[in-house]
Order: C-alpha cells, then sequence, then structure tokens
C-alpha cells in the first residue's frame, strides 16, 4: 500500500493511519528522539531514529509529539480504580535513567489485578528511586488513595520492604511468595554436588495436592538436608510459609496465583523495548514508554476473563458468611 504524506515544515503532520493503537510505537521513537536530542545516543540509535522520523527534528518536534501522547499515559494511570482485586501481581524493574547530567538507577514499580470478576487489569505504575520501602508505601497508598479494594493477596517475589509496605493501607492482606524465585534461592544456596539431589525433593513440596502434604514434605526435606546443607533448609523453612499462602484456595486458582510469571511476561516485554533503549534520557521518558505499554496491555485485556471465579466466591461464603471482606480487617491463616 503507498500512502501520500505531505512534506511540512515543522514536521508536524501525521497520519490518522497511523495513530490508532501505536502509542506504545510513539513512545519508543520518542524516546530514541530523546536519547539524539539530548546527545546522549550511539551512532546505531542516531541511525535507527534517523529512519524512522526522517534527516533531522529538533526538540521542539519532540515537546509536540510529547505533548499529544503524555495527557493520554498519564491520565489512564491516575484513573480511578472501582472494582475489588482480591488478587495483586505487583513487581519492580530496574531502569538506567539520566537525571541531572547523571546516569542513575531507577525502579519502575508495576502492579497488576485480578478483579473479582475474573478480569485482569493494569493498576499502576509508578517509578521511584529504589525498591525501599518508602517507595513500595507511596506506591501502595497510591493505588489505595486512587480506589483499590478488595485486595487480599499480593503475589510477588521477596522484594525488600513490600510485604510491610502492603500491608499498612489494606490491613489483613496475605503475601504469595513467587515459589520459582524461592525455589531458585534455594538452589543458589545449595553446593553444587548436590544440586540435582536438592532440587527434586524441593519441588514436590510446592507439588502437594494440599497444605498437609506440603508440610509433610518440608519435615521429610529438613530431616534429609539438615545436616549436609543448612544454609539450603534455613532458606526454605524462612519462606516456606509465604510460598504456600494461596493453597487454602481451591486448587485451580492455587496454579495461576503461586508465582509471578505471568507478570514476568509482561515484564519481558518492557525489557525488549527498554534494551534498546538502554538510558533513559529522563524519567518522563521512561514513564511514557512504560506507561504506554501497560495502556496498550490493559486494552488488550479488557472484555477476557482470565479466571472464573465463581468457585472463589463460594469458599469466600464460607470464610466469610458476613460477606466480602472489602476494606476490612481479614484473617487468611
Amino acid at each position: 500500500m503507498t500512502l501520500q504524506v505531505p512534506q511540512t515544515r515543522d514536521d508536524s503532520f501525521s497520519h490518522e493511519i497511523f495513530e490508532r493503537d501505536q502509542r506504545s510505537e510513539q513512545a519508543f521513537v520518542l524516546a530514541l528522539m530523546e536519547r539524539v536530542v539530548h546527545g546522549v545516543s550511539t551512532r546505531k540509535v542516531t541511525e535507527i531514529t534517523e529512519a524512522l522520523c526522517g534527516t533531522s527534528f529538533s526538540k521542539s518536534t519532540v515537546s509536540a509529539l510529547s505533548a499529544g501522547l503524555d495527557p493520554h499515559v498519564r491520565a489512564f494511570h491516575e484513573r480511578r480504580l472501582t472494582a475489588s482485586s482480591p488478587f495483586v501481581r505487583v513487581d519492580a524493574l530496574g531502569l538506567t535513567v539520566r537525571e541531572d547530567d547523571r546516569v542513575v538507577s531507577k525502579a519502575a514499580l508495576i502492579a497488576t489485578g485480578i478483579r473479582d470478576d475474573g478480569g485482569r487489569e493494569i493498576l499502576g505504575l509508578e517509578i521511584g528511586d529504589s525498591e525501599s520501602f518508602a517507595a513500595w508505601e507511596d506506591f501502595f497508598k497510591g493505588l489505595k488513595g486512587r480506589g483499590l479494594k478488595g485486595i487480599l493477596w499480593v503475589i510477588s517475589d521477596s522484594h525488600a520492604g513490600l510485604v510491610e509496605a502492603a500491608r499498612k493501607p489494606f490491613q489483613g492482606v496475605a503475601w504469595q511468595r513467587c515459589q520459582v524465585h524461592l525455589l531458585r534461592n534455594i538452589l543458589g544456596h545449595t553446593p553444587s554436588r548436590h544440586r540435582a539431589e536438592v532440587a527434586a525433593p524441593a519441588k514436590r513440596i510446592f507439588q502437594a495436592p494440599d497444605l498437609a502434604e506440603a508440610r509433610r514434605q518440608l519435615a521429610a526435606f529438613v530431616a534429609r538436608f539438615e545436616t549436609i546443607a543448612p544454609k539450603v533448609v534455613a532458606c526454605l523453612e524462612e519462606g516456606f510459609e509465604n510460598a504456600v499462602s494461596v493453597m487454602v484456595l481451591p486448587e485451580k486458582y492455587r496454579r495461576r496465583l503461586r508465582t509471578t510469571n505471568r507478570q514476568e511476561r509482561l515484564n519481558e516485554e518492557i525489557r525488549r523495548r527498554e534494551r534498546v533503549i538502554r538510558i533513559f534520557p529522563a524519567v518522563a521518558s521512561a514513564h511514557r514508554l512504560i506507561g504506554s505499554l501497560l495502556v496498550e496491555q490493559h486494552e488488550a485485556w479488557a472484555g477476557q476473563r482470565y479466571l472464573n471465579m465463581d468457585e472463589f466466591h463460594e469458599w469466600l461464603a464460607v470464610r466469610h458468611p458476613a460477606g466480602p471482606p472489602w476494606e476490612q480487617v481479614v484473617s487468611l491463616s
């Protein structure tokens, strides 16, 4: 298909055919353009950007394009959250950003929710200085301030300060520690000569059909390895209770909620773009690109049911006959 595209003096023309469903592409190209404009690009990035945007562009062109994209992304990530989300997955991505003529590390905090109707949605994005307790606390307070309610479980890796930060605004929330990451930690503490021997019984613990069997498998593991691999046993015992938190749920929900694998897939798509940028020219550029990708993912999930929640609501009714414990202190022990 051949398109007749007018050549304008200020590069302001943009055909409507390119605008639909292409926010992330616009944000990606803008990030590349900003790198060149700020003088922090490599030769390869310059060549790619000029091929995408023409032989030259200016700061005013970048500003004009950003002005059309930023309000939409900001409005989405500041929108009111109206549904109850019993299950919330959170993760952090490390980024490199140029700030005040220095290259610094930042963390993109991302939350996705599984609503009580079984649908999924992007809940929020915040780019902070680190993955500290203070950063997570501000993130969760922001989510609650926008209306997030009904959280029963937070599913995540073991990020510093995350669980304590989540429990302050959402009292009684339970933590499901990612089983895959815990197994990696266990094997990381295991001497190389014992790794094959440790891996199989460790996996059996988390593959148990119920909590009682998981505890029996744990006891057998401890008896077998506490002498030859005490650090491994200590690591497993420390993380066990949080790693089997969702085992109180009906079995179909455990499979989906025991790890952060779904969140990792989302992160991989972000990383695919972030690797090309390498160093974001500003925090706003990072927020624009990651935020645009998350908007498009949210739209892709719209209208899809990720989980059938009927059995969950039956389970919840037995546990809490007075009604769903949204925004109440709950006990899930």
